[in-house]
């Protein structure tokens, strides 16, 4: 049985999840921090035998502290986070076990997922060794060119239904002018889980360059980049990544509704204290 190593990355800044008291993949999702909801995912399969947590480096100590009990019991390591996103990737690399052989990556803010998503992304990549979870676009694309004022428009951060419902300014005449529309066949978003031979991923962080990575925003870019073919499995629009506080109480209704949910798994201490 092939074995694999999961990351989740959880070292961003979370600039746009726009709270003082805590990063997104700690925030509360029914008295339990996102991150958690995450990981249970993977801790209940076999075929997992580590799973790492990346975080920034002013968050370590606390994070240590704080998910003692989680971290300890489920044999979670943790590392800490580099400057860019792909700095932290790496980071863990040098902490994966001797005995894995596929590193799946998976957004930390990203909880909806199903076990059935992460068994057929899991097996794709065993049988082609690159394999990334993503979903056909369905809506309208739009080249966009924006106009003087959109540029000036500032965004705000509210408590509550932040981008669900935008504020309207009546000086604001114009977001933006369409200046092409483009055709959706065969546009895919991309998802995690990501999941890579471990030799192919350790080869394409080797051999990153690091003003290249700084754009790069996914790590199936560094395996193609490498010439290797990247394969998609169809995930589902369910599958959000939390990045604004809306985001939250979708991703709290979304958890209900996903098939295999275990609502009482991987819960040895419950924290009330969150980032």
């Amino acid at each position: 049985m092939a074995k694999f190593c999961v990351i989740l990355p959880a070292a961003g800044k979370s600039s746009r999840f726009g709270d003082l008291h805590y990063k997104k993949p700690f925030a509360p999702i029914n008295n339990r921090a996102v991150w958690i909801h995450t990981a249970q995912h993977f801790l209940n399969r076999k075929d997992v035998t580590q799973v790492i947590l990346v975080v920034s480096p002013e968050d370590y100590d606390d994070v240590r502290t704080k998910y003692r009990g989680e971290i300890s019991v489920n044999g979670i390591t943790v590392v800490r986070g580099g400057k860019e996103r792909a700095d932290s990737i790496e980071n863990a690399i040098s902490a994966i076990q001797p005995e894995c052989d596929f590193v799946c990556v998976h957004d930390a803010a990203r909880p909806c997922i199903a076990d059935d998503w992460i068994q057929s992304v899991f097996r794709t990549a065993i049988q082609t060794g690159a394999a990334i979870l993503a979903a056909p676009m369905t809506d309208s694309i739009k080249k966009v060119q924006p106009t003087q004022n959109t540029n000036k428009k500032k965004k705000k951060n509210t408590l509550s239904l932040d981008n669900l419902i935008p504020e309207t300014d009546e000086k604001q005449a114009s977001d933006g002018i369409i200046t092409q529309s483009l055709d959706r066949e065969n546009i895919w978003k991309a998802q995690t889980p990501q999941v890579f031979r471990r030799d192919w991923f350790e080869e394409a962080y080797a051999h990153r360059s690091h003003d290249l990575s700084v754009k790069t925003t996914d790590d199936s870019m560094l395996i193609e980049q490498l010439g290797h073919s990247v394969h998609i499995v169809e995930g589902s629009s369910l599958n959000i990544k939390i990045t604004t506080k809306t985001d939250l109480y979708l991703a709290e209704a979304i958890l209900k509704i996903l098939p295999g949910r275990k609502p009482n798994a991987f819960h040895p201490f419950r924290n009330e204290e969150f980032f």
